[in-house]
């Protein structure tokens, strides 16, 4: 089969189409015909050497992305045959060698795909939707009526998070481009922040729940905005001194980090087959253009995801 092994870290020039094995399977695994792949920054970062490059960088060959949607072939589990349209995240944050016609997938990591989506947009419902979801419901607990800020609401975990928040009956407030506006209230949102050209001094202490896809300075922003009493969750990591910033305001500080678990993919799926979840494709490559889709990932201003098909 084909597969696209990082060689190096470094460009995309590091990506490389090989033929290897197709893998075989254990006990509680399937093995996935793979139909599209999600490309996400982490894939970027790990390319480079940073992201989880250090959590995998002694296998061998490599193969970086973990975001899959295709059709089982193989089975030896009890809950998916040959033939099911399956997506889900792959062995995140370890190996999960999604670029490849064939992965071999732990049962327990995937769900049903929906009938009504494509496998490009099952593909795209995968890592954002989850970390959406897992920081949202897992780690917030949202109850209606709380005043919810989507950081980045455009991109592949802010849509999500958009629409997760709306459909669980939160207040929310995107941020974004002004570019962008329209795509964001699209998605459900109540009001809209063009983060270029706004005064966040008058923003101080507004919500109950802030989620930060952005980092770095916008980390203490997102502590200004917060209530006291109130939450802010980073899925790119919080140090010391903004753990402690937070805690000195009274804000519940949290750092995510999001982890493959088809129980919560089927929560996803059910969203996504009854129209409550939308994946929002922004471009579509073809797998030998997979350099390509790093790029489009790597410029930070994509609506949605990036997805290659194989």
């Amino acid at each position: 089969m084909k597969a696209i092994v990082l060689a190096k870290t470094g460009g995309i020039e590091e990506l490389k189409v090989v033929d290897i094995e197709k893998p075989s399977i254990k006990e509680g695994e399937v093995l996935v015909q793979v139909k599209a792949i999600g490309i996400n920054p982490v894939d970027v970062k790990t390319r480079t050497g940073s992201g989880v490059y250090g959590r995998i960088n002694t296998e061998s060959p490599l193969i970086i992305g973990w975001d899959i949607a295709g059709v089982v072939t193989e089975a030896n589990n009890a809950t998916f045959s040959p033939g099911d349209e399956v997506f889900g995240m792959v062995n995140f944050p370890g190996h999960g060698k999604a670029y490849a016609q064939f992965v071999a997938v732990p049962a327990n990591q995937l769900a049903l795909k929906p009938a009504n989506i494509s496998f490009e947009e099952a593909a795209a419902a995968t890592l954002a939707a989850l970390t959406a979801y897992q920081a949202l419901v897992k780690n917030a607990n949202i109850t209606a009526g709380k005043r919810v800020l989507i950081h980045a609401a455009a991109g592949g975990v802010g849509h999500f998070a958009v629409q997760i928040a709306k459909h669980l009956g939160a207040h929310v407030t995107g941020t974004s481009s002004a570019a962008n506006r329209n795509f964001v209230l699209s998605l459900g949102a109540d009001e809209h922040i063009d983060y270029k050209n706004h005064n966040w001094q008058q923003s101080e202490n507004s919500f109950d729940l802030t989620l930060d896809a952005v980092g770095g300075d916008n980390l203490n922003l997102s502590i200004n905005v917060t209530k006291p009493g109130g939450s802010f969750i980073s899925i790119l990591g919080l140090n010391d001194e903004r753990k402690a910033k937070a805690t000195d305001k009274g804000v519940n500080g949290n750092a995510i980090l999001v982890y493959s678990s088809g129980e919560d993919m089927n929560v996803i799926a059910g969203w996504l087959q009854k129209g409550i979840l939308k994946a929002h494709v922004a471009a579509i490559f073809p797998f030998e253009k997979m350099g390509e889709a790093h790029l489009a990932v790597e410029t930070g201003r994509t609506v949605g995801k990036v997805v290659v098909v194989v």
